[in-house]
């Protein structure tokens, strides 16, 4: 396929359906952390952006949201011509000007701390993180709480930034600011928002 076409193409069929499904799954997951919810992606984004980052990037992204790519997708041509031309969103050169950030490499992502955390008073202009992991079932197990979670919840991504529970609980001591994170697997979604907390080895 040349380059071309693969920026053209491979966006949602019927963009207001698919967007409003995407956003449903999306705000369940973040009202409910840790929680798997599938998506019937229709994206075919060129690689190495999977369907489920892409398909949150047409839901979520605009002319008014700051993207910045990983130095994966940033290298790639056909990546940010897609995305630009599906979005209209603008890039983001350094990681704290970014309203949303898109991440296929977990282990190359900059500490957390250096993306928009919002301010005090407005904690709302912080980065979302869209997150492309493997899995959301077969990594290493994270025992989540906090609000929307009953008593605690189970979630095994794979694989996520490095010393990524140091860094969670950091963002954690930020409250109200911080970032918010979508991990985009193949074919579903589940966020933690700044108000999750990792309760592995807690008492």
């Amino acid at each position: 396929m040349a380059a071309s076409e693969q920026i053209v193409e491979g966006g949602f069929a019927e963009p207001v359906f698919a967007a409003q499904s995407v956003f449903r799954a999306i705000m369940d997951a973040m009202a409910r952390p840790g929680t798997v919810h599938g998506i019937g992606a229709d994206a075919g984004p060129p690689a190495p952006l999977n369907a489920v980052a892409a398909a949150v990037a047409l839901t979520l992204a605009d002319a008014d949201t700051p993207v910045w790519l990983d130095s994966d997708l940033t290298r790639n041509e056909a990546v940010r011509g897609w995305l630009s031309f599906h979005t209209g969103a603008p890039f983001a050169e350094m990681a704290a000007d970014a309203t949303f950030a898109i991440i296929s490499n977990p282990a190359t992502v900059p500490p957390l701390s250096g993306f928009a955390l919002g301010t005090q008073e407005y904690p709302d202009r912080s980065t979302t993180l869209i997150v492309q992991v493997e899995t959301l079932t077969d990594g290493p197990e994270l025992t989540l709480a906090g609000p929307g979670i009953k008593k605690t919840q189970t979630i095994a991504p794979r694989p996520l930034p490095g010393h990524f529970e140091m860094q969670w609980r950091e963002n954690n001591a930020l409250y109200p600011r911080g970032i918010d994170i979508i991990l985009a697997a193949p074919d579903a979604v589940a966020c933690l928002p700044r108000t999750t907390r990792i309760a592995n080895g807690e008492a």
